[in-house]
């Protein structure tokens, strides 16, 4: 690995259990609760994203990190975030105002240009057309006005093959609780994992790095992570919102109820197999993307936004490896994908039913930032 793997590595190992990847704990005056807080009263030398939501300031960040290729000491000084030492950081606070006027002067305030629109995972913008382009994930925009296909299925009955095939709702309903062992992979290096689980969201997951462990645990109440080297850190509440969806992917009687509104868009393949793609509305979020299997009912995708004041993060989690214990099936790999970065979950071994101790969710000390 290059210099700096290891505390990179920390970082992005996140991603897998909290969808939304950990962030250095930019600099803020205290470490209270965000809610309802603006970005300039909870950190520091705040400049150009002023007034918007504190808990979208590191989404922010992180939407910078994946338009442009880089980490976060492109731009900062490490445990100095809130410093201007660096010239980049200066350009990229030019770079937000310009965004934010093209928008405002020439699309009504809509957010249609954004730092993705022109670096494409560059530091620099491309300036003359490729020959050809990869796959990519799907705008936002487009995949909520897709134009559909005709005969499709209703949601329910989609809905309700799903939970068929894993099981039947009886049979998930008598699932309480979950031991998962196996391994993650980064690259070309895997590292032992161990996920407790609890219905409907309550999980810790364990990466046991070669430095220590990296730890991530949510609750009714709560959720903190911690990684090698550094103090444990309260979840923001996106961060605990997209945990608890993933959690509750895993118990999918209560994944389904947790949408106010579901509506089939199209058929789309994935992986050869043709998918129905379901489009999940919660209350306060942008909405969630389901692909099913229209063979076997089986959930084969789950997509998701996250929305910053500069764009929509991307995150996709492919399902697979389906296997039938105590009754049940469940996926025993899943492959978790945004920007620049893969990260996938092999488990090799799974009990049910167990006692979970309780005791290893218990939040230490969370430090303030510096």
């Amino acid at each position: 690995m290059r210099p700096k793997s290891t505390r990179v590595l920390a970082c992005l190992i996140l991603a897998i259990s909290v969808i939304v990847p950990c962030s250095p704990q930019i600099a803020s005056d205290s470490a209270a609760p965000r809610a309802g807080k603006t970005t300039e009263q909870v950190y520091k030398n705040i400049q150009v994203l002023k007034g918007v939501p504190a808990d979208q300031l590191i989404p922010a960040m992180q939407f910078i990190t994946a338009s442009m290729g880089v980490q976060c000491d492109f731009c900062h000084l490490e445990n100095a975030f809130e410093k201007d030492d660096k010239q980049p950081k200066q350009t990229a606070r030019k770079m937000i105002q310009m965004m934010m006027t093209l928008n405002k002067e020439n699309f009504q305030g809509q957010r249609r240009v954004t730092c993705y629109a022109c670096h494409r995972g560059d530091r620099k913008p491309v300036t003359t057309p490729i020959l050809a382009e990869g796959d990519q994930i799907r705008s936002f925009e487009n995949l909520d006005q897709s134009p559909g296909t005709p005969n499709l299925p209703s949601a329910a009955s989609i809905l309700k093959k799903y939970l068929e095939a894993l099981g039947g709702v009886e049979a998930l309903a008598k699932i309480s609780t979950r031991v998962q062992q196996g391994t993650m992979a980064i690259g070309q290096k895997s590292f032992p994992l161990e996920v407790l689980s609890e219905a409907p969201d309550t999980r810790l997951t364990t990466v046991h790095f070669n430095n220590g462990d990296n730890v991530t645990a949510i609750s009714a109440e709560e959720g903190w992570t911690s990684t090698p080297g550094h103090p444990a850190r309260e979840m923001t509440a996106i961060e605990l919102e997209g945990a608890r969806l993933e959690a509750r992917a895993f118990f999918a009687n209560t994944l389904t109820t947790s949408f106010k509104e579901m509506k089939v868009l199209a058929m789309n393949p994935i992986n050869g197999k043709d998918c129905f793609l379901v489009s999940a509305n919660r209350d306060t979020a942008l909405p969630i993307y389901l692909y099913f299997e229209a063979e076997s009912g089986l959930l084969a995708r789950m997509l998701q936004y996250t929305e910053t004041p500069l764009g929509n993060n991307p995150t996709q989690i492919d399902y697979a490896d389906y296997r039938e214990q105590d009754g049940v099936k469940l996926p025993f790999r899943w492959v978790v994908s945004r920007p620049n970065r893969r990260f996938s979950t092999q488990i090799e071994k799974m009990r049910q039913n167990v006692a979970i101790d309780h005791h290893r969710f218990a939040k230490p000390v969370i430090s303030s930032a510096p």
